[in-house]
């Protein structure tokens, strides 16, 4: 997609601080981080969102996980521990429409949701 910010990422006409990269897979620094440890983990494949993969997909998504583990061990967050968050269309919170897991550490970061008062 040639206005896709990720996209060119991927095809380097625009900078970015990689942490990983494979075939299939790249990681880099988010710009506006959210913790002290903000990582995009993209494929290179460009899928507008989570609602847009296929069965075919299921490699490349197990390729993403496999990387964010990677990543985590790489940066020394893996046994304290992060979050991986991925945001689904406007009301989901996601901005690029370029399917990304956010990995995000380096500080205990709070619940997401309140624990059921039942």
């Amino acid at each position: 997609m040639s206005d896709c910010i990720f996209c060119k990422i991927v095809e380097g006409s625009l900078p970015s601080t990689k942490v990983y990269e494979d075939d299939d897979v790249l990681a880099f620094r988010d710009i506006q981080p959210a913790a002290p440890v903000h990582v995009l983990i993209i494929p290179k494949k460009h899928i507008a969102t989570m609602n847009d993969v296929t069965d075919e997909d299921g490699a490349l998504i197990a390729k993403i996980f496999a990387a964010a583990r990677k990543i985590a061990a790489d940066l020394g967050v893996a046994e304290s521990g992060y979050r991986l968050v991925n945001n689904v269309n406007r009301d989901g919170g996601q901005v690029v429409y370029h399917l990304h897991v956010h990995l995000l550490a380096g500080r205990k970061l709070g619940a997401l949701l309140a624990p059921d008062a039942s």
